[in-house]
């Protein structure tokens, strides 16, 4: 059922294939928008955008290959989507990656460079990309999904703490950017931080069906906090991590 705040917007998921990808581009749907999806992997992102299409009543949800490691392809993205759709109201970023190691001392930094462009390089690029797009917008968002780690980083863990806790100050500097386009009026456009422990779905609680996945945010749950970002004035959420799971 379409609600006000996305019913006609265009919004923008980069890393739409994986499981949170999926219930988003599904909840976007749902709610009324049209859904513009990216990923790696082009069967997955088929498979993705199909069960959102018709899982929703042939709502607009198209699949785009994109590769976000290359800034130009980024910014032929976003202009394409404008062209074709006459504006964009929001970008959601769910690309990530995640590796560790047993101890700080044996931490590889092979680890950090694959990190790095995948939790980091991404963000700079999509963010980059989309910007002025996302300024013209009266309902503009840049939803970033980030973990807990970058704010309580372990000594196991010191390679994705850092990507995440990169790509946060990033973003956090374009919500400074949208702060200030918006002069005293306050930003019409808002740069936010949905911060989880970790994410769950239903195949893995299949595959392990004794753990308890304690603290872990459901993709279904993330996807609605992620909708949920439009309600929202931007002056309230830019510039903001809004916790969905436990503040270390």
């Amino acid at each position: 059922m379409a609600n006000g705040a996305l019913s006609g917007a265009v919004i923008a998921v980069a890393g739409a294939g994986g499981p949170a990808g999926r219930a988003t581009l599904a909840r976007l749907a749902d709610a009324g928008a049209t859904v513009v999806g990216s990923d790696n992997d082009p069967e997955r992102l088929a498979a993705a955008v199909d069960a959102a299409r018709y899982g929703h009543g042939g709502a607009t949800v198209v699949g785009d290959t994109v590769d976000l490691l290359d800034l130009q392809s980024t910014r032929e993205w976003a202009t394409r989507i404008e062209k074709d759709f006459g504006r964009v109201d929001g970008l959601v970023h769910l690309v990530g990656g995640w590796r560790g190691s047993e101890t700080f001392t044996k931490t590889s930094l092979d680890d950090w460079d694959f990190l790095e462009l995948l939790l980091v390089r991404t963000v700079q690029h999509t963010s980059l990309a989309f910007h002025e797009a996302l300024e013209r917008s009266d309902r503009g968002r840049y939803v970033l999904i980030s973990a807990a780690a970058a704010s309580k980083p372990t000594a196991s863990n010191a390679a994705y703490a850092a990507g995440k806790a990169a790509a946060e100050a990033w973003t956090l500097a374009m919500g400074d950017f949208f702060r200030k386009a918006g002069g005293e009026e306050g930003p019409t456009s808002a740069a936010v931080i949905l911060v989880v422990k970790a994410l769950v779905h239903d195949a893995m609680r299949a595959e392990r069906p004794n753990a308890k996945f304690a603290g872990f945010t459901d993709v279904d749950a993330l996807a609605e906090s992620i909708a949920g970002v439009w309600d929202l004035p931007a002056g309230e959420v830019n510039g903001k991590r809004l916790w969905l799971t436990e503040k270390p």
